[in-house]
């Protein structure tokens, strides 16, 4: 007798997510997702996140039972959206990935608070001269520092991990850029319940209405 497959869930995501969405498939035991991650550069044109992401879907089709995507909005003005639609995936809720590890709600107080803030996950401290300077130009150029960072007042730094050597990297970065430094432990906060509750297979398809709850945000409808 032939054991039938348990359903199967693909996780195409962010690149600057890997190491936080590996964690979470390995300690919840969720063998079933695939978790797959397009290069986290692509941040930085985000336009060409949406044709990256359908390039891989259309090679996902017909090979799993369910597809999220592991990007917010992420700057693509809502084509990502769009793609998602166009292969019944559903994307993770917010504009933001830092909306996930900070908290919906407690991201939305700290840009009240203060406009001017440049986060920093432990991806990003990890990899700070090479994703933010070197990437932005600044390195070679340090004239364009004021001009990325002249509106910015202070950094806060959401680590994901307990790690004394990400939290010196993020402690120098703010002082590179010459703004305030603050330190917030996040945890995975709201990106873990959230691929649970998507992965698991014995609830129903989560949709993004499911998961914009599971974020702790209702969803807003759409402009227009």
């Amino acid at each position: 007798m032939t054991r039938a497959h348990p359903p199967s869930t693909l996780l195409l995501a962010c690149g600057a997510l890997a190491r936080e969405l590996l964690a979470i498939k390995e300690v919840n035991g969720l063998d079933a997702l695939t978790v797959e991650c397009l290069p986290a550069s692509l941040h930085h044109t985000p336009a060409l996140i949406p044709e990256a992401v359908r390039q891989r879907l259309e090679k996902a089709v017909g090979q799993y039972d369910r597809v999220l995507v592991g990007y917010a909005d992420c700057g693509t003005a809502g084509v990502l959206d769009d793609v998602c639609e166009q292969f019944g995936a559903t994307r993770l809720p917010g504009a933001h990935c830092f909306e996930f590890f900070a908290g919906a709600d407690i991201y939305d107080q700290l840009q009240e608070q203060e406009l001017g803030t440049f986060y920093l996950t432990d991806f990003l401290a990890r990899h700070f001269d090479r994703f933010v300077l070197d990437a932005l130009g600044i390195t070679e150029h340090p004239e364009l520092e004021a001009m990325y960072f002249g509106n910015y007042t202070r950094l806060i730094y959401l680590s994901q991990v307990e790690n004394d050597e990400l939290l010196s990297r993020a402690e120098a970065a703010a002082s590179r850029l010459g703004l305030a430094f603050e330190h917030r432990p996040s945890g995975y906060s709201e990106l873990q319940p959230v691929t649970i509750r998507f992965a698991d297979h014995s609830q129903p398809s989560a949709s993004q209405d499911d998961l914009a709850v599971a974020a702790g945000r209702p969803m807003e409808p759409a402009d227009g």
